[in-house]
């Protein structure tokens, strides 16, 4: 059999992948405008919003529109791990990971349509809080946060930061700490002093900068390869020169223009395509606080609807942006990208299992012209950091609110602006120490297990949340005992994953037969049927929920009218900061004012006085010094109206989003069945 490959001349003897290619400083200047305009849109919108309360800080006070709010979910969702691991797959295997991508499409729209108007009438910040309002009792609420930060550092945060690493590394031939310390201190800067409202306007910005730069990429490979045609004919001889010669390690996969595959054999079923993938999905775009607190700033339902909207559009593109692109790479650089023997393998990118995971920068480093090649390292420089502060961010919002504050109750809104503030500083530290991790575990094996983590830990709680909304009958401890039956048979899989690795290309396979034959995303389905019968069962065996646990908490009772007994405790604990969150904000003004006025002919005036301009120039970066001045009047402006208003919806309105809900679902199945 030939080993003919398109363009031999792509390969450089040494194995160097990106030959010294530094940038020019066209590149650089491009890459200093982004930043400087980043953070002018943070401090601008750190000066535009109301930081100084918990919804404020934690909700962008409840006043965004649908276009920040749509170009926050998309940028939230698409992070560097995106473009890295989407045009590697592409590269590896075809179109079919786009399914992640198109499911997706869907499930935001469920979100808005039917799990938002639950979350706005019961009232919450966070989702643990949700279930707790549902559920009663502090278990599950304890239970679930721990789990969310449990998979934002080890799962988001470490996916986004060896993509990051991998373009700023291999790229940009700079030093990694150097890099991600600078990025990370950027970001940090506006995440911590702006809350979710910076975060949300910035996101607006990085999600207009990726469009704009993956967008010209794209129209660079198609022209190279000859359109979608010239893709279409050439992929199928992008063969590595140097290959074990009887095997079909390094062949182009023969369905790699299909996104059903076959059940049994391939790398995505399509049973579990359509089933096993919908689960983790509607867990992350439903039940994620990242996503649904983006969706909860918004200024009412329907600007959340449309916020929706606009990403379930925007996620048409991945398959054309990032997944085609990374086949084209295949193509243009075959003994690189798609290099099949080991050790070539290992020399290349370190990673002995394939270089896939190089298919996108390399792109974007041979293709792009001068400035262009600055603008796409701002893209992914911008994945990077929108991923990474819409997770602080979140992160820092389920410590503060269903942590923090179950441990001291009666805590003031000060100490919650205080606490959130300083986990984001902590999170930040964790990054940077994931770095050594992150070059250890090299390469794509680190990737793909992340996508299996996903499938084994979130169908449980997936499940519950469905079940809790949908579900009148759904108690405590059928919730309490689904989400830990399902999460310890996932673990015991995620274990024995780790225990047997996938056997590369050409050995043998002896992982036990849960393993092989058991498809990560069947396992998913197994894992959703077992956690659900487990709730319907203990639900149905113990005693009915009470009525407050179900009043304004689930679908069927979304419309009631808060109950009077409702009205006194909803409040109650901002009635209980609002008392106690008076003392703190005086206490400072008495402080400063004490020493401003005290005697002048001490020495320690002038001391005290720059201190205390220090003190106000610092709590205004932190969006403090309005409770200062609002102290004396922030008891009686407290209590926060109960979000009813919210979901009320304007009739012209209402039928425009429905009308683009059905144009965007027939999109969705029109490019489904195109594709499969």
């Amino acid at each position: 059999m030939e080993t003919t490959s398109s363009t031999p001349s792509s390969v450089t003897p040494p194995w160097d992948v990106f030959p010294q290619k530094t940038l020019d400083s066209i590149d650089i200047a491009v890459l200093v405008l982004y930043f400087v305009f980043v953070l002018a849109v943070g401090l601008w919108s750190m000066w535009k919003t109301q930081r100084s309360t918990v919804k404020g800080y934690f909700l962008a006070g409840g006043q965004m529109v649908w276009w920040p709010v749509g170009a926050s979910l998309f940028a939230s969702n698409v992070g560097s791990g995106h473009f890295i691991g989407l045009a590697g797959s592409g590269a590896a295997s075809g179109i079919a990971a786009t399914a992640y991508e198109w499911n997706g499409m869907f499930c935001v729209l469920v979100l808005a349509w039917l799990f938002l108007p639950i979350y706005i009438a019961a009232g919450v910040t966070t989702m643990p809080e949700y279930l707790q309002k549902r559920f009663g009792g502090k278990r599950i609420q304890m239970f679930l946060a721990i789990l969310y930060l449990f998979i934002y550092i080890f799962t988001k945060i470490s996916v986004d930061m060896y993509a990051g690493a991998l373009f700023i590394q291999q790229a940009l031939h700079w030093d990694l700490y150097i890099a991600v310390v600078c990025l990370l201190a950027i970001t940090a800067v506006y995440t911590v002093a702006g809350g979710l409202a910076a975060v949300i306007y910035t996101d607006a910005l990085q999600t207009l900068i990726m469009l704009i730069g993956a967008v010209t990429l794209m129209v660079f490979s198609f022209v190279e390869v000859g359109g979608l045609e010239g893709l279409q004919t050439k992929y199928f001889d992008a063969i590595p020169s140097t290959r074990k010669e009887n095997s079909s390690c390094g062949l182009p996969r023969e369905d790699a223009f299909h996104i059903f595959r076959d059940p049994v054999n391939s790398d995505l079923p399509w049973p579990g395509v359509l089933v096993g993938m919908t689960i983790p999905s509607l867990w992350y775009w439903c039940t994620d606080q990242v996503i649904v607190q983006r969706s909860l700033a918004a200024k009412n339902l329907s600007h959340a609807k449309g916020g929706s909207l606009m990403t379930s559009y925007l996620k048409i593109l991945p398959l054309f942006m990032m997944v085609m692109p990374g086949m084209i790479s295949r193509i243009l650089f075959p003994d690189l990208v798609a290099c099949a023997d080991a050790e070539i393998c290992r020399k290349i990118c370190g990673n002995p299992s394939g270089c896939s995971d190089i298919a996108y920068p390399k792109l974007v480093i041979e293709l792009l012209p001068v400035g262009l090649r600055g603008l796409m390292m701002s893209v992914m420089i911008a994945a990077l950091m929108s991923s990474l502060t819409s997770i602080f961010n979140s992160a820092s919002t389920i410590f503060t609110m269903d942590l923090w504050k179950h441990f001291r109750p009666r805590c003031s809104e000060w100490e919650l602006m205080i606490v959130g503030r300083v986990f984001v500083l902590l999170l930040t530290v964790v990054s940077i120490l994931w770095i050594p991790l992150v070059q250890a575990g090299q390469g794509g094996q680190l990737f793909i297990y992340i996508q299996s983590i996903s499938s084994y830990l979130q169908p449980p709680v997936a499940m519950v949340f469905i079940l809790g909304c949908f579900w009148k009958r759904a108690n405590e401890k059928g919730a309490f005992w689904g989400l830990v039956i399902g999460l310890l048979l996932g673990v015991i899989r995620l274990v024995l994953d780790f225990i047997y690795p996938e056997p590369q290309c050409g050995e043998s396979d002896l992982r036990p037969g849960v393993v092989k034959y058991m498809h990560y995303l069947y396992f998913s389905m197994v894992l959703a049927a077992i956690s659900t019968l487990t709730v319907l069962v203990v639900s149905m065996l113990t005693e009915p929920p009470s009525e407050e646990m179900i009043s304004r908490l689930t679908w069927f009772t979304r419309g009631d009218l808060p109950v009077k007994k409702d009205l006194a405790v909803s409040p109650s604990p901002d009635a209980a900061k609002g008392v106690c969150e008076a003392e703190r904000p005086a206490l400072q003004i008495d402080i400063s004012i004490a020493s401003e006025n005290s005697s002048n002919d001490n020495k320690c005036t002038t001391n005290a006085k720059g201190n205390s301009k220090l003190m106000t120039a610092f709590l205004w970066l932190c969006g403090m010094e309005r409770k200062q001045e609002n102290a004396e009047n922030a008891a009686p402006t407290k209590p926060e109206p109960l979000p009813v208003a919210s979901l009320e919806e304007k009739p012209l309105v209402k039928h425009i989003l429905n009308i683009n809900l059905l144009l965007c679902v027939c999109a969705g199945l029109f490019l489904w069945a195109y594709f499969a």
